[in-house]
């Protein structure tokens, strides 16, 4: 109590509470959801000008430091002094909850919500640097950590353009990663692309040279729509598709647009927005939205299909809908800084009365497209009534069963704290024993499951219910399945892990979970409880020292280095340390890969190495190539006829002859990796095994040579699945948490994940073989 004392009441002044807690401001920065969060904050003070009608244009650039550029062609911020005495740039840059949005004149409608976005993003950040281009002039002031290195000054004063730039570099003390995610920011541009069709924004990655430009758009949130749906069957010719206005009781006016359609899925896909922010868990917009739905549903049914005597729920009304709610409106309130439920209590009435009006007209308008969406919904309530007696079927033989819940194969663990226990999915019942004897009983779980479950893409609710396998992975997990009796909070294990062999049935039948586990139990993705295990492919042994080897590129980089260990590489008289020697040695497996696809003969690349090395101002010294052949074999010549280069040597008494394209041998010279390995072969290079020495006078033979010797030295085993591996190899590799690889499973970009699984996994075939003709090219070894 003594130690209590006025001292020990702290004060955070300025920007210092958003560097103490700034998953309070932010969101998580562990994860990468707050470090992109960073980014948005300051695209969407670019957003609410092209709102206000002043900006149609947005550039963002991820540079290779790290560091962000957010530019825009907007009014620029205002520069002249606050009545605070300070710039007004720098009182945005530097306070909370200052800014334009807090004045109705500025922003009618804007993204932000406190007012704490630029200032918190500054306060994150190691360094930004800011640039303003207003009044013909071109302002500039930097800060670092929050706080202000440089006062605004003018920089130019003969500037014909205006607007804003912020870079910014987020602070490595205070996030785990500061390096920003390509495919994450995509998918948010996207967005706010469509959701904005009067704005182009220009996305560009100097790390990857990757740009990508979201043009201005006619019809945003109907193009949207097809954005989503592409890939799938739809049930009507045009999307359903509402824009209004109202006005609130403060005078305020609020704007709805949303856009729907049915497809023949048996899920549904609503996204929900307020002034372009993203609401990932919906809010009054979406209850007043699926009120509105359900109920003008069943007054179609009620009115117009009499005959139909079928209880219809929001449930099947949503079955196969997808959906896009956007409202914009002044002073939106949100359960949180990080936006993701909108609780604005007058939406609700207002979305539920504009929807109601417009889908109900459209459906009277329109009967043919009503028809075909009555009986998608109809076939959706059957199936659910089917479900429910599946499950009741289920439970009550779970009674008859003594109670035992647990599926029979599942070998459970022994802990009950969800924290520290894990479940292995496992490809088979053989590889599903050597789980269970290898496992440690106390923490890890094993449920086998047998051949591939059932596609879920293609199946309704009930025919899922009727599935064993799965049903066996429901009720391993705890949680429940469906739309109400879901339960991520029952989950009993939070490592579920799945681990199939690495062949193409094997990758096959992780694709089908994946498929399961992202249709209907998206929560375990999201809350980072998937995992896929990482068996070894190949069980090495190199004089009686074993190891396991995970995959192929694993396996090169192996070889790669026992042959730096084994072999002793001498140039010039110098002789290579191991260090030195591997990226030598990876230089001449790379030139030897670029090589084998013009010459398929080893005595032949070694030819055509030795003239790539012999290139004198792009002209081939025939002399020198002679004299290098013949340190291997005198009896070369060498002619040229046109363009080729014809080589011959005898052999026993008869000419053999060599024939090369000067083209080709022109290309390779030019080639970077040959321009570095040339310095090293412009003698013969010398290879050293015990007391044994080996001339070569090219990459190539260089690397065959040492490649084959080192197979010859390996006991290679590969393992065509985990049910080759006993117990104990499959602990050690795959099982024990102090040496294994996990792979976790992450949702960075939920709308094109559910595009891929429409593809891949949904009924219709076209998009499937367009995908495959596609990404046929990047396939390097197909296993059929």
């Amino acid at each position: 109590m003594e130690d209590y004392t006025a001292h020990s009441i702290k004060v955070l002044k300025g920007l210092e509470a958003v560097r103490k807690r700034p998953g309070m401001y932010i969101g998580d920065t562990d994860d990468g959801s707050g470090l992109h969060h960073m980014l948005y904050e300051v695209l969407d003070n670019s957003i609410d000008e092209s709102l206000a009608g002043y900006c149609d244009k947005i550039m963002i650039v991820l540079h290779s430091d790290d560091s962000v550029t957010v530019v825009d062609n907007g009014r620029g911020i205002p520069v002249d002094v606050h009545s605070e005495g300070l710039t007004a740039a720098e009182v945005i840059m530097t306070q909370l909850h200052a800014g334009g949005k807090f004045d109705q004149n500025s922003y009618k409608i804007s993204g932000g919500l406190h007012g704490v976005g630029v200032s918190v993003v500054n306060a994150l950040s190691s360094n930004v640097e800011l640039t303003i281009w207003r009044n013909c002039k071109e302002y500039q002031m930097s800060f670092a950590n929050g706080i202000k290195t440089s006062e605004l000054c003018v920089t130019n004063e003969k500037i014909r353009k205006r607007g804003t730039k912020v870079k910014f570099k987020p602070s490595d003390n205070i996030f785990s990663f500061i390096n920003m995610s390509f495919t994450v920011l995509e998918s948010r541009i996207r967005e706010l692309s469509f959701l904005n069709p009067s704005v182009e924004i220009v996305l560009t990655d100097e790390r990857s040279d990757k740009t990508r430009v979201f043009e201005k758009k006619e019809n945003g949130l109907v193009e949207f729509i097809k954005y989503l749906d592409g890939d799938k069957e739809i049930l009507s010719s045009v999307p359903i598709s509402i824009h209004d206005t109202s006005v609130l009781e403060n005078k305020t006016t609020v704007f709805i647009d949303a856009v729907l359609q049915w497809n023949t899925s048996y899920y549904e896909h609503i996204l929900c927005f307020t002034n372009n922010i993203r609401q990932k868990d919906g809010g009054t917009h979406l209850i007043g939205f699926r009120t509105s739905l359900t109920r003008t549903i069943n007054q179609y049914i009620e009115n117009f299909m009499k005959k139909q005597k079928v209880s219809i729920t929001g449930e099947d009304v949503r079955e196969g809908l997808t959906a896009i709610i956007s409202v914009k409106m002044a002073d939106p309130k949100f359960s949180s800084q990080t936006k993701e439920k909108l609780v604005s209590s007058e939406i609700k009435s207002v979305v539920e009365r504009i929807v109601g009006k417009t889908l109900s007209a459209f459906l009277e308008e329109h009967p043919k497209i009503a028809k075909s969406i009555i009986n998608k919904i109809m076939e959706a309530s059957l199936a659910r009534e089917a479900a429910k007696k599946a499950r009741e079927l289920t439970r009550r033989k779970n009674v008859l069963e003594l109670n035992s819940t647990l599926p029979g194969k599942l070998a459970d663990c022994q802990s009950r704290d969800p924290a520290e226990s894990e479940i292995f999915i496992v490809e088979g019942n053989s590889a599903g024993g050597s789980a269970k004897q290898g496992r440690s009983r106390f923490t890890q779980a094993v449920l086998p499951l047998k051949g591939k479950i059932l596609n879920v893409e293609k199946v309704r609710f009930d025919k899922i219910l009727s599935s064993e396998e799965i049903t066996s992975l429901i009720t391993a997990l705890g949680t429940n399945i469906g739309h109400d009796e879901f339960n991520i909070d029952k989950l009993r294990y939070h490592k579920i892990i799945i681990m199939t062999d690495a062949d193409v049935d094997g990758l096959h039948i992780r694709t089908l979970i994946f498929t399961f586990f992202f249709r209907y139990m998206k929560k375990i993705i999201e809350g980072g409880f998937l995992y896929i295990a990482q068996p070894p492919l190949y069980r090495v042994v190199v004089k009686n020292k074993e190891m396991y080897i995970k995959d192929d590129q694993m396996l090169e980089s192996y070889i790669l280095d026992l042959s730096a260990q084994y072999f002793s590489i001498i140039i010039n008289n110098n002789k290579f340390s191991t260090p030195e020697a591997i990226p030598f040695l990876k230089a001449c497996k790379a030139s030897y890969s670029i090589v084998s696809d013009i010459v398929h003969i080893p005595e032949h690349m070694e030819i055509f190495q030795i003239v790539s090395f012999c290139i004198r101002d792009e002209e081939i010294d025939l002399d020198l190539v002679l004299k290098k052949l013949h340190l291997i074999d005198k009896t070369y010549t060498a002619t040229t006829e046109e363009d080729t280069l014809v080589f011959t040597k005898i052999v026993n008494g008869i000419k053999k002859y060599i024939r090369i394209l000067r083209k080709n041998v022109l290309l390779l010279a030019r080639h970077p990796i040959y321009k570095e390995l040339q310095i090293y072969f412009m003698n013969p290079c010398i290879v050293q095994e015990n007391e044994i020495q080996h001339t070569f006078f090219s990459p190539a033979s260089l690397h065959i040579y040492i490649y084959k010797r080192v197979k010859e030295m390996m006991t290679l085993q590969r393992f065509k699945g985990l049910g080759e591996m006993n117990p104990e190899q499959l602990w050690e590799t795959t099982l024990d948490p102090k040496k294994r690889m996990l792979l976790q499973v992450s949702l960075e970009d939920a709308e094109n994940a559910d595009k891929i699984f429409t593809i891949l996994m949904g009924s219709v075939v076209a998009p499937r073989k367009e995908f495959i003709i596609n990404n046929s090219v990047y396939v390097e070894d197909l296993d059929i």
